[in-house]
């Protein structure tokens, strides 16, 4: 049977907690996306959960609300280098799990360094102009225009992106080995069960 793909919605609320710092927040809600998730999935399955946030000295700047906010994130962002944190979870449920039941459950953060050129207010005022600040961490999108905004990037470009590939990739075939391992045993506790309580002969 081939993989199939979906895409849900985790419906949690994504507020930041007091005194939570960065990573701390991009874990926390990553899990609780997948463990959102989980919770409506029976079968087997693999959940991958993952939550973006842009880090300015330790100040999380989420999604901008209107032009103002993007501008004021933008203008923070202009001409230094700030910190995108990723935090990607993944729960693999077994194939006779219930919803909610998993046998794995994994997260790690991927921190990646970006350096911003100086923005002209000339530069700032076309890309809100263009919409694509809006439902972005930190106000901008690498793989887009935001692109231009960019003079560095140390680490992951894909976790700037909003999922490290490689790093969930790794997640992913830890899961798929712990699933390979459950199997194995639950095949090999079948098997010793039905010698030892078989009949004799």
């Amino acid at each position: 049977m081939g993989l199939v793909f979906e895409v849900m919605p985790a419906d949690i609320d994504e507020s930041v907690h007091q005194g939570e710092v960065p990573s701390e927040y991009v874990a926390r809600v990553s899990r609780e996306k997948a463990a959102a998730i989980v919770e409506r999935v029976g079968g087997e399955a693999i959940v991958i959960a993952a939550d973006t946030t842009v880090d300015v000295d330790g100040q999380i700047l989420e999604k901008p609300v209107d032009d103002t906010d993007a501008r004021r994130m933008l203008r923070l962002l202009s001409g230094r280098t700030h910190l995108v944190h990723t935090g990607v979870t993944v729960a693999w449920l077994s194939s006779t799990g219930a919803p909610g039941s998993t046998a794995a459950f994994e997260t790690l953060v991927v921190e990646t360094a970006v350096r911003f050129v100086d923005l002209m207010p000339q530069l700032v005022d076309w890309y809100i102009g263009s919409g694509e600040p809006f439902d972005k961490a930190g106000g901008y999108a690498i793989q887009g225009a935001g692109g231009a905004l960019v003079r560095q990037v140390r680490g992951s470009v894909t976790n700037v992106i909003g999922l490290p590939l490689a790093e969930t990739l790794e997640l992913i075939a830890s899961a798929m080995a712990l699933s390979d391992s459950a199997t194995a045993t639950q095949h090999s506790k079948r098997s010793r069960s039905t010698a030892t309580t078989g009949p004799r002969g």
